[in-house]
């Protein structure tokens, strides 16, 4: 990605509960947090590239639809009923994840396998206050034109607002800090048999009121 990086990217696992039966987990009573490389992040447009270090132990890259929310300013100690006013826009985003390496090559740690180089395509902001509500979102993500997630958010468990003030307790929250917000249902690698993405294919995840990132699949030699 080309301009300015976030400082931060912070990401929200098993978020919804639908998502979490499906990956064989649940959803828990404080928000399971990870972090993905900035340098991760392209835009609407580019190439998601799938390094050879992502086929070693097999298909394995995934894709994840989810909404974006972006800090407006440094923030810290942010309560549920402020947590809105810190926020500058609104995203589409795909946490595009190499399930191997997010489950099995780094020790139980999400980070490595969320953070290689284009695993975070970012559509364009929306600004917060044209999105009257973060948690009435129509979210859908089609991989070549076919619906394989479809979900609203308000069926996540943790709303916008409990996610940016739990993160912000005792940490100071960066502005152009981007939080991925977690997944709904419907990801490739729950399904049977699992759907993985691989050279030529199309990605698009699409937010009804905010906007959409779509991306082709390149696979590097």
């Amino acid at each position: 990605m080309s301009g300015h990086l976030p400082p931060a990217i912070l990401a929200i696992g098993r978020n919804y509960a639908e998502h979490a039966k499906e990956m064989g987990g649940a959803v828990d009573p404080n928000p399971i947090i990870f972090m993905k490389n900035p340098a991760s992040v392209i835009r609407d447009g580019d190439a998601i590239e799938i390094p050879p270090i992502c086929r070693e132990h097999g298909p394995q890259v995934d894709f994840e639809g989810e909404l974006a929310v972006e800090i407006g300013r440094d923030c810290r100690d942010v309560s549920e009923a402020d947590a809105l006013r810190v926020v500058r826009a609104y995203r589409a985003a795909n946490d595009v994840s190499a399930r191997w390496w997010q489950k099995s090559g780094s020790g139980g740690q999400f980070c490595r396998g969320k953070s290689f180089d284009t695993f975070c395509p970012l559509g364009d902001p929306m600004p917060a206050e044209k999105v009257a509500d973060p948690g009435a979102l129509r979210l859908q993500t089609r991989v070549n034109g076919h619906l394989m997630q479809d979900a609203v958010t308000g069926q996540m468990f943790h709303s916008v607002q409990r996610i940016i003030s739990a993160l912000s307790r005792g940490t100071t929250l960066l502005e152009g800090t981007i939080i991925l917000t977690g997944s709904p249902a419907g990801v490739g690698h729950a399904r049977t048999p699992p759907v993985y993405l691989k050279q030529g294919d199309v990605v698009e995840v699409e937010i009804a009121g905010v906007g959409r990132v779509r991306n082709p699949v390149r696979e590097l030699p």
